[in-house]
Order: structure tokens, then sequence, then C-alpha cells
């Protein structure tokens, strides 16, 4: 594939090595002449020293003829303006790194829409959504982020006391915005229909939107509504933020110790309902006064990866069942390791290398991107994008005949993704996310892409 990397950075340069060891065709892009020269000394790639976000630019760099145009230069603006422009001159696949949550709303003005961005990453939102599923999921139970975090897979235990146990799920009436993924009933793997019975002790595995599904779970497992989790996060920098967005529900009791009296004064305006602690979080005086030996988690995700690693074996002396750091310095992501297995932090994340890990991803030479995988090698959750000279374009969910079992978990119109109805259309351009089997992926993949109706 050619592709064009814009910023020869800490995200870009490693984006560079890891595409050219795959025998992609890239091109390096930066307006640092010494950096350029590094960059040409040191990679096997074609190297251009320039403003990356320059039509004049970009056209030398062969844009027209790009498969995948990714703007990871450290400036969001720059980053917006070579993917918007790249997109015009005739890029197939534009990524964009903004670091500003503004860029990821959609409530006011929908910039990736705004600017024709295929898609959007945001470093410190990769970290969380990482730590988040830890936190959600502390027996490791795998999960996986959709949607940018609004929508998100949950594991529950289908409880005898429920009134749903021995049901089927066209009696239930699920909510809308739900969908049921699989079901674990003892070794075997159950993707279910309108007619699947819930039993005693069915590992269901459900997505949705965080608040539904926790009022869900408090019907399939009554025992879980009086169970909190109380989380403590060291700084309120943006990726604490966001874990903070991914982690509003009732059953996480949230503090945030902040030494900074304005970001304090920030984050209460923002979060009304959690603890916010104007204090210096690496005295060991504040930890033991806010009880963090007692807390569920302990998050240190401050810009000091020295301050993340003391604070967090503090916390783990004291007594924190669980703790978390990011890694900010790529010099430390080598220890990343030994941090978990000798000083008993359970889990580091790394901006970088989130950030290099869903680009990597999301650049496939295959039809479609796998999201996720199914237990026991079932299926698989994969991505595609509708293409235009697909039959389907046009009809609704309920006019496409898919293979059983199918299901269509999201539907992403115009960088907008909802749990699809039915009655949804499926218009050209829109990427579902879409459970499939082993045995049925070719057939639903050929259906999306360039098939007929079924």
């Amino acid at each position: 594939m050619n592709i064009i990397i814009i910023g020869a950075g800490q995200v870009g340069s490693y984006l560079a090595q890891l595409l050219v060891d795959r025998n992609h065709n890239v091109t390096l892009i930066d307006d640092n002449p010494d950096l350029c020269h590094e960059m040409d000394a040191a990679y096997d790639a074609r190297i251009i020293q320039g403003n990356g976000s320059s039509a004049h630019v970009l056209a030398e760099a062969g844009v027209h003829t790009c498969d995948v145009l990714l703007a990871m230069t450290s400036d969001d603006r720059t980053n917006i303006m070579a993917c918007s422009i790249g997109k015009a001159l005739g890029a197939k696949l534009t990524i964009c790194r903004a670091h500003d949550h503004t860029y990821l709303e959609a409530s006011f003005v929908n910039y990736q829409l705004h600017f024709n961005i295929d898609l959007l990453v945001n470093p410190e939102a990769l970290c969380a959504a990482q730590l988040a599923k830890t936190i959600r999921n502390p027996d490791h139970i795998a999960v996986e982020s959709f949607s940018r975090g609004s929508l998100i897979t949950q594991q529950i235990t289908i409880s005898k006391s429920s009134a749903y146990e021995g049901l089927t799920l066209q009696a239930i009436q699920m909510p809308q915005d739900t969908r049921m993924l699989y079901l674990e009933r003892g070794n075997e793997i159950i993707i279910p229909s309108s007619s699947t019975v819930l039993q005693d002790q069915d590992q269901a595995t459900i997505l949705g939107t965080p608040e539904t599904l926790a009022r869900l779970k408090e019907r399939l497992y009554p025992e879980s509504a009086t169970q909190t989790r109380n989380v403590i996060v060291y700084s309120a920098s943006e990726t604490a933020l966001s874990l903070v967005r991914l982690l509003r529900d009732p059953r996480f009791k949230i503090h945030v110790i902040e030494k900074d009296k304005a970001l304090c004064d920030h984050v209460v305006g923002l979060f009304p309902d959690i603890t916010v602690i104007h204090g210096d979080g690496t005295s060991l005086k504040l930890l033991q006064e806010e009880q963090v030996g007692a807390c569920d988690f302990f998050v240190a995700c401050s810009k000091n990866d020295e301050n993340n690693i003391m604070t967090a074996i503090q916390a783990n002396r004291l007594g924190a069942k669980h703790t978390q750091i990011l890694v900010n310095k790529p010099d430390y992501e080598p220890i990343m390791e030994s941090l978990t297995t000798t000083l008993g932090i359970q889990q580091t994340v790394s901006p970088r290398l989130a950030t290099a890990t869903e680009a990597m991803r999301l650049i496939s030479e295959k039809p479609y991107t796998e999201l996720a995988p199914i237990p026991q090698n079932v299926g698989k959750i994969i991505e595609l994008k509708v293409d235009p000279t697909s039959s389907v374009v046009g009809h609704t969910l309920a006019q496409i005949r898919l293979p059983k079992p199918t299901l269509v978990l999201l539907l992403t119109h115009k960088y907008q993704g909802r749990v699809p109805g039915p009655q949804d259309l499926v218009l050209a351009g829109d990427r579902l996310a879409i459970l499939v089997t082993n045995d049925n992926l070719a057939e639903v993949v050929s259906l999306f892409t360039t098939g007929e109706l079924g």
C-alpha cells in the first residue's frame, strides 16, 4: 500500500518503522530538516521536508495515489488541515491524530464531517478506553470499545433471582440501544436468536451504552445493584477526563486528586457528581488521608511518568486492590512489562503505543477490519464500509437476508454511530460493525462490498 505519514515525531516515526517492516511504500513528511536527515538515514522510506498541510507538498508526495494518509504531528490543526486537503486531493483513507477532545464532540459541530476526515484518533481517549476496560471488568473479562467508547460490551451473569431467567429474548424485549452478542453456557458459545431462553449462570456479553448496561445488569443480576467500586484518579489530565467520561455510572465512586486549583474548578464544572480533591497526589500523607488503601482502583495518569510510578507504588503498598499508570515517555515503554511483574502495577498504558496500535488496526488490505474475537474461535466482530456498488445500498436491514447467525451491532452514518433497528437504511459509505461466524464471514463481507441482497 502507498502510505503517507505527516509528522516524524514519536508516533509518526514509530508507525513508519512498523509499516516499512510490513513492506508498505512509506512517504514521511516533516518540516524539521534535522529530523528529516535523521529519518532518511534510519528508515527505508521516502523522506520529504516540508509543510504536511500544504497542497503542493502533498501533491509532491503522491497523495492522488495514496491508500492511507496518517497525520500524526503534535499539532491538531495541522493534522486536521492535512487530512482534509489530502482527502480532497485523492487520498482513499485519512486518519487524523487529535488531542483536543473538542474535535471528537459532535453535539454542536461535527468536525469530522465538516473537514471530511475518515477517522479521528485521540491518544488520551484510547488510553482511557484501555483503563476503563479493566475497571469495568476487574476479572479480565474481554470487552471491546465501540464508537469512541460511547458503546461498550460487558459480560453479565444471569442470576436465578432475575425476573428474566427462563424467558426468551423476544419476551424480555431488550432495550433498543443494546445487542446481546453471545452467551457462554458452560463450555458452549451461543449466538442468540429471539427464541433463545436465558438460564441461571449464563454469561451474557451485551453491547450498549454504559448507562443502559448498568440498568440492564440490575435486572439480569439483581445482586449487582448494591455493588460499587471506588476509583481514585491521580491528576486531572486529558486521559483522566476521558476516563471519567467513560466511568460515569452510579456503580463507580470517583475521586480525582489534582494539585492545580484552576484545573480542580474546571473538573468540578464538567463533572459535578464526582469528588475532586485539591492537593498533591505524590504526598503520602494525602494518600493516607484519602484512604487510598481502601480503593478498588488507583489510576495515575499525570504527564509526569516518575510521579505516576511512585504514586502507584505508594498506593499499592497502602493496600489499593488494583493500580494502573500512564507511561508518556517512549524510553520507558521497554520496562512497562517489568513494572507490572516487579512493582505490582496491574496495568500500564502508553499514548504512543495506543495510537500506533489503533492506526495499524485500521490499515488493512482486507475489505474489513477485525474489532474483536468471539471466544473458542467461533467467529469475530468486524467493521466494514458499504461499497457504493453493493446491491444492499438503499435497503433496510430487514430487507437484507443475512446468513444466520449474523448480528449487525453498529451502524455509523456520517460519523454518527448507533445500534440500528430493522428499519434502518443502509447507505453507501456507511460503516457497519457486524458479528459473524467463521463460516459466514466471506458471504457477509461480499454482501456489503459487491454482493447481492441474498
